[in-house]
């Protein structure tokens, strides 16, 4: 099994940052592509961004392009979202997820997901 544990989340204003941080512990061999989600209240899971095992292949949701970046540090099993010029559409609860394939997009192909860390942007 695998331990993922979120953290970072919290109350900002629109315009400002966070950084999500994500640990995984357990067997972290297993792991290859990683990934944030996102849920909102009322709305269906969403793809944020995800990372292959080298950091070479990564995805964004249009939505987030130019103001995320998702990063992966193997040797400290983590993985990280930088979330720059947040909108209050971007409230939800952010979820780390991790699975065995090499990369996916799709939330139902991840293995292991962390409790998830609310993230809430101000007007």
């Amino acid at each position: 099994q695998v331990q993922l544990v979120e953290s970072g989340g919290g109350l900002v204003q629109a315009g400002g940052s966070l950084r999500l941080s994500c640990v995984a512990s357990g067997r972290t061999f297993s792991i290859n592509a990683m990934g944030w989600f996102r849920q909102a209240p009322g709305k269906e899971r969403e793809t944020v961004a995800t990372i292959n095992w080298s950091g070479r292949i990564t995805y964004y949701v249009d939505s987030v392009k130019g103001r995320f970046t998702i990063s992966r540090d193997n040797a400290k099993n983590a993985v990280y979202l930088q979330m720059n010029s947040l909108k209050p559409e971007d409230t939800a609860v952010y979820y780390c997820a991790a699975a065995a394939l090499p990369h996916s997009v799709v939330p139902s192909t991840y293995n292991y997901w962390g409790q998830g860390t609310q993230v809430t942007v101000s007007s």
